[in-house]
């Protein structure tokens, strides 16, 4: 097969879908690669570290997907790479569709066979995101922290406070692996630290491996009564392939003290409080009702290289069956790959997706 791997062309998004040794494992099994000029540098993978492993440096992403039958990205396709998409395609990338009708129309309508990573499901985890949710989890406590300081337009609270002075307080909505790594960062910097939560079971286990944070009952009245108390609020709320549902409204939002800082993790599915909006790394922050939000929709992109190895690791499995049988052989063999699949031959795939947009869907299963 011929595999394509362009530049990510998302604004201050520095990953590359594949680092030279998963390029390595794939031209040692015959396939082609094709690599778009640069497409490692902003991880530290420059061009010649592919071709030692067999890939083909072309100059542009138009040279990318004239060839390439799999394309293999990191970031959902923007509008000048949808526009190159046909029903020969499979793309295989995030996609966050839920939060774009926009891109889902005309992604549906290209032809091509998008697979999303976030969705694909195995033994109730979504394995392919998982690595992403623990580096925007981790960061998000940092990022908070820092704009927690008064020249960032945050309270002038030290999270980790100091002797005589108590700490800062952090409420994290969600106690899947992007909740935990944020509290996990959130009490090592010392802070005093909250996860709201639905599942009683995930609440027991929370509570025996995360020594030093409190969880709470997920409702509007535990979170109405937090709000006003914390200073770094961070969402982490997911529902696998749908949009994420609005916890925090504006008139929640005005609870809270001027300065407080809110981190969505949950902006690529759409955030989960009504004042989000997508920012980037350029321009990460705005205040709403007096709370600075930040909202970047591609987190790890500010770590490139840790966030491309980490992705690597989990897909490069996947792409390597897919490569070496096709999306049709590799989904009898994997059925778990069917719940990636989001659209193919024109249509609609993905039911979350369908019901966030108001649009119909089919089984994937019925199309292959």
């Amino acid at each position: 097969m011929i595999i394509g791997i362009p530049s990510e062309i998302k604004v201050q998004e520095h990953r590359v879908s594949m680092i030279p040794s998963s390029v390595g494992e794939l031209t040692r099994r015959g396939h082609r690669v094709l690599v778009q000029k640069g497409a490692g540098v902003g991880a530290s993978y420059p061009d010649d570290l592919y071709v030692a492993v067999g890939a083909e440096i072309v100059d542009s992403a138009e040279a990318v997907f004239a060839e390439a039958e799999l394309i293999v990205k990191v970031k959902e396709p923007q509008a000048s790479e949808v526009a190159m998409l046909n029903e020969q395609h499979t793309l295989f990338t995030y996609l966050h569709l839920a939060a774009d009708q926009t891109l889902t129309e005309t992604l549906v309508n290209s032809g091509c066979t998008a697979i999303a990573y976030e969705t694909i499901e195995v033994n109730g985890r979504l394995p392919l995101l998982e690595p992403m949710s623990e580096i925007a989890g981790r960061m998000s406590s940092i990022v908070g922290s820092y704009h927690l300081a008064k020249h960032r337009g945050g309270r002038g609270t030290l999270l980790g406070g100091v002797p005589g002075v108590a700490p800062g307080r952090v409420l994290v909505i969600g106690g899947g692996t992007a909740g935990v790594n944020a509290a996990r960062v959130a009490t090592g910097i010392g802070a005093d630290v909250s996860i709201l939560e639905v599942d009683f079971d995930r609440m027991r286990f929370l509570d025996i491996t995360m020594e030093g944070a409190h969880t709470v009952f997920s409702n509007e009245a535990n979170l109405a009564d937090l709000l006003p108390r914390v200073d770094l609020v961070i969402g982490a709320v997911l529902v696998p392939g749908a949009k994420a549902p609005k916890l925090i409204t504006r008139e929640m939002l005005r609870m809270m003290q001027p300065g407080s800082v809110f981190v969505d993790i949950a902006v690529d599915q759409g955030g989960c409080a009504e004042t989000t909006r997508p920012t980037t790394h350029d321009d990460p922050t705005y205040v709403e009702e007096g709370v600075l939000h930040y909202c970047v929709a591609n987190m790890p992109g500010a770590y490139a290289r840790t966030a491309t190895q980490a992705l690597n690791n989990c897909t490069q499995r996947w792409t390597t069956m897919i490569a070496d049988q096709g999306v049709s052989q590799a989904c009898a063999d994997r059925p778990e790959l069917i719940s990636g699949i989001n659209c193919i031959k024109g249509q609609l795939t993905c039911g979350p997706v369908g019901e966030a947009h108001g649009m119909d869907s089919v089984d994937p299963s019925k199309l292959l």
